[in-house]
C-alpha cells in the first residue's frame, strides 16, 4: 500500500510540473502583449557608479573644511581660565587655623567626656498556653 501511494504522489507531481510550465507560458505571452519585460526570479544588482579622482579630490577637500571650522570653533571654546594660586601666606593662615580649630575640638573632647548610652535587654515576651 505504501508503494502506490508514492506512485500515486509521483505522478501527481509530475501533472503538475506540467501544469506550470503551462502557466508560466501563458504569463510569458501576456507579458509580451503588454510590452513588459519578463521578470527574473532574482532582482538585478544596481549599477555601479565610478567617481573621477577629480571628484575625490573636491569632496575630500571640502570634508577638510568643515572638519577645520568645526575644530576653530571648539578650540575658542576650550580655553580654560587661568588656575590661581595659593601664596606662602595664604597656606600658613590656613594651617594655623586649622590647628587652632583642632586644638579647640581636643580641649572640648578632654573636658567633656563621651558617655556611652545604656543598652536595654530585649524583654522576652511570656509565653501563654
Amino acid at each position: 500500500m505504501a508503494g502506490k501511494n508514492q506512485d500515486l504522489l509521483a505522478m501527481a507531481l509530475v501533472g503538475y510540473e506540467a501544469e506550470k510550465v503551462k502557466i508560466k507560458a501563458a504569463m510569458a505571452e501576456i507579458r509580451a502583449r503588454l510590452g513588459l519585460v519578463p521578470s527574473s526570479s532574482a532582482p538585478a544588482a544596481p549599477e555601479r557608479h565610478t567617481m573621477s579622482a577629480a571628484a575625490r579630490r573636491r569632496i575630500a577637500a571640502a570634508q577638510r573644511k568643515r572638519w577645520a571650522a568645526v575644530k576653530k570653533g571648539q578650540a575658542t571654546k576650550a580655553v580654560a581660565p587661568k588656575k590661581r594660586k595659593l601664596s606662602a601666606a595664604g597656606r600658613k593662615a590656613i594651617v594655623a587655623a586649622s590647628r587652632k580649630r583642632w586644638a579647640a575640638e581636643r580641649k572640648a573632647a578632654k573636658a567633656k567626656p563621651v558617655a556611652k548610652a545604656a543598652t536595654k535587654a530585649p524583654e522576652q515576651k511570656a509565653v501563654t498556653a
